[in-house]
């Protein structure tokens, strides 16, 4: 890059030439050759060499604009909780009615609690498998009013059976081991009447080391979608083949790329 700037500005101070010498460019030409080219123009060149620099290292590396920014995304960190409330518009063209009653389980519950309560005909219940000492006023008004309940997700679920329409999971199954997966999961499916929905991370996405150990004890564990796909299987799980399908046309039709892995599954008989 140094080299290339160096020419640039060599190049800069040759004498112009006519037109009629060579054809160099016009703006040029018409300068008087025996006049030495502006300080400006020199700046000018060096800057516009630059930007041509930079120009070809993103377009040589084949990074698209949607490439460059998902990689400052993931360096930023993903949060699969976000992501899904990115989603909602999506669940509700795959779910549509089964949107009534949801449960969402996982850290941050109380924005996407929320925000669900924002949604016309939306009633929306938490559960936080974590601490909430951070917790700002709104979420503590949600857990004083019961809409919002911390619980360990590794032991039984504390509602009945299909008490929800439909449960969404993020961010949380990414840190329980299969030993506890194993029990989990057949809650999440009894708990919901229409399904429920996971939100996992991709194997390779970067999470704050820090913060996880503080609050979730243990770095995530993030499985690939061949891992969970038969993972399910074991634990006697079916996808849901119509909302994966819903899910997809409309994500297609909206230009919705998820960040995460998204999973759509059945409740139990």
């Amino acid at each position: 890059m140094a080299l290339l700037i160096t020419t640039i500005v060599a190049m800069s101070r040759r004498p112009s030439r006519r037109l009629g010498d060579g054809g160099s460019i016009p703006f040029v030409s018409s300068l008087h050759p025996k006049a030495q080219t502006s300080p400006l123009l020199s700046i000018g060149l060096v800057v516009v060499g630059a930007f041509l620099i930079i120009g070809y290292l993103y377009s040589g590396s084949g990074q698209s604009r949607n490439d460059i920014e998902a990689l400052s995304k993931l360096e930023d960190g993903v949060s699969c909780t976000l992501e899904a409330q990115k989603a909602l518009p999506i669940l509700q063209k795959a779910y549509g009615d089964s949107m009534h009653k949801v449960l969402h389980v996982g850290p941050e519950t109380c924005s996407m609690v929320s925000k669900l309560l924002k949604e016309e005909d939306t009633e929306a219940w938490g559960v936080e498998p974590y601490d909430l000492d951070d917790a700002d006023d709104n979420c503590k008004s949600l857990v004083r009013r019961g809409i919002v309940r911390v619980a360990d997700i590794k032991f039984p679920l504390p509602y009945r059976a299909k008490s929800f329409s439909l449960v969404i999971v993020s961010d949380a199954l990414d840190y329980l081991s299969p030993k506890y997966l194993n029990k989990t999961l057949p809650e999440l499916a009894r708990v919901s009447a229409d399904g429920f929905v996971v939100f996992a991370g991709y194997p390779g996405q970067h999470r704050a080391k820090g913060a996880e150990l503080s609050k979730f004890g243990r770095p995530a564990k993030l499985r690939s979608s061949s891992w969970w796909i038969r993972f399910f299987v074991q634990t006697n799980l079916e996808e849901n083949e119509a909302a994966t399908k819903k899910f997809e046309q409309a994500a297609t039709k909206k230009s919705y790329k998820p960040a995460c892995q998204v999973f759509h599954l059945k409740s139990l008989p």
